[in-house]
């Protein structure tokens, strides 16, 4: 079973490790390959927004950023090898440009967390080529706007760096959107949304306990962190509701 189908949203069954060996595979041939990280959350946002679903599904790949996935595609008998986080698989690409002395730019969240995020990334990883940074604050298409001015130099200054690896940290659909809008003319060989990566690598934001991680529970820490997320995590319990009492293809394999 290579992909399944979670209430509309592809996600692939590949381990973290067999994203990787793909990931390096692309790279060696000079091929494009764009990483979705669909969560519980997105998948839900995506029911009410069909947009957002058809970006979803445009990928090279979306992997399982949540335990809710895993433990719904095992609930409806189409068990997905584990849970492949976001961050952790950003944290491997890391290492990977790392060994392998590859370049690395970063597009996302407010002025100066992305420059502080690779000067961080620079100390940890000294292999890797920083190609550059940039803010997420620009007129263009992840604000539904598309094709503007400043948008196009971000875009022309992320080609002139020709980056093997481009995190990409708008957040939820904003990410996709500028991806989905943008893929053809990026001079970049794997492009990965990554929602709040630049924040966490610029020690902006803190990462959720390990206990927390391995337990499933990263949404708790970051609930109990940021207690205003509430109302984005209410459609948690909506969703293994929805598994649990729905049909058999709200999860199915995809031929």
């Amino acid at each position: 079973m290579d992909k399944i189908s979670i209430m509309g949203v592809r996600i692939d069954n590949q381990s973290m490790d067999e994203v990787i060996s793909t990931v390096a595979d692309r790279l060696s041939k000079g091929e494009k390959y764009i990483i979705y990280t669909p969560n519980t959350e997105i998948v839900m946002m995506c029911q009410n927004d069909e947009e957002f679903l058809n970006y979803m599904n445009k990928s090279s790949i979306n992997i399982p950023d949540g335990i809710g996935l895993v433990y719904a595609s095992k609930i409806k008998k189409h068990p997905l090898k584990g849970k492949v986080a976001g961050f952790d698989l950003s944290m491997k690409l890391l290492e990977l440009a790392d060994k392998k002395g590859l370049k690395l730019y970063a597009v996302g969240g407010k002025p100066g967390i992305a420059e502080t995020a690779m000067k961080n990334v620079h100390e940890k990883y000294p292999g890797i080529k920083i190609a550059g940074y940039h803010h997420g604050y620009f007129k263009g298409a992840h604000l539904g706007q598309g094709g503007h001015e400043e948008e196009q130099k971000v875009v022309d200054e992320i080609n002139m760096h020709e980056p093997d690896i481009l995190f990409v940290g708008f957040g939820a659909k904003k990410q996709e959107q500028w991806i989905e809008f943008n893929k053809d003319k990026l001079n970049a060989k794997i492009i990965i949304g990554n929602g709040g990566t630049i924040d966490v690598l610029a020690g902006n934001v803190k990462r959720a306990p390990d206990i927390y991680v391995n337990l499933g529970l990263e949404w708790l820490y970051r609930l109990i962190k940021e207690p205003k997320r509430i109302s984005r995590q209410a459609v948690l319990p909506v969703f293994m509701l929805k598994v649990i009492f729905g049909n058999k293809n709200i999860v199915k394999e995809i031929k």
